[in-house]
């Protein structure tokens, strides 16, 4: 391994490392998605700082509580030391979308928080998720975007425009492992198939 620091890799949960069952509030459905145990342990072992930041509006909308997210994300971060990784924090934003708060994706405000609190530079980063809001968060930062998509659209029905579309984690992080050699081309979307 290179002294140069590796990029951080800023992950969405639900429909990214999970599967998403809507307004998750109950640990015993939080079941890894194919690809995500092999992924993130490729990225955990080649010391990438994994961060996951998640828009959670079933808070504000009071589908569940702030603590259920919590018992949810606990879940998560057993299965994947389970699977030979970890997940270095988790945020998360409460709010409804009508609340036009700082911190929902695809404002910055959480992956800067997330430098500040882990110390990688955010400038550096990239971001790997399922829905438009995810490939805008990279975006705004002006980092590489990987969509998680069976058919290249992204699952909130939304246009994005992606740097990769990826089936799962564990393409995610070959493509990583290039962007990291400086192997892998960075082609608006390239479709890594």
């Amino acid at each position: 391994m290179s002294a140069t620091p590796r990029r951080a890799v800023i992950l969405d949960r639900d429909g990214t490392i999970i599967v998403d069952h809507g307004y998750l509030g109950d640990p015993a459905c939080v079941t890894l998605l194919p690809g995500a145990a092999e992924g993130l342990r490729r990225l955990h072992e080649r010391g990438h700082p994994i961060v996951v930041v998640s828009n959670q509006s079933g808070v504000g909308r009071g589908h569940l509580t702030l603590a259920r997210v919590q018992e949810v994300n606990e879940r998560l971060q057993q299965l994947v030391g389970e699977a030979g990784a970890r997940i270095d924090a988790i945020y998360c934003c409460p709010h409804r979308p009508e609340e036009h708060c700082a911190c929902r994706k695809p404002s910055t405000t959480l992956v800067l928080q997330a430098a500040a609190d882990l110390g990688f530079d955010p400038a550096a980063c990239v971001v790997i998720g399922d829905k438009s809001s995810d490939v805008e968060l990279g975006q705004r930062l002006r980092v590489p975007t990987l969509l998680v998509s069976a058919d290249g659209t992204a699952s909130d029905g939304l246009p994005a425009s992606p740097n990769y579309v990826i089936r799962d984690l564990a393409q995610g992080a070959r493509i990583i492992e290039g962007l990291e050699s400086r192997a892998a081309p960075r082609l608006p979307g390239h479709s890594a198939g």
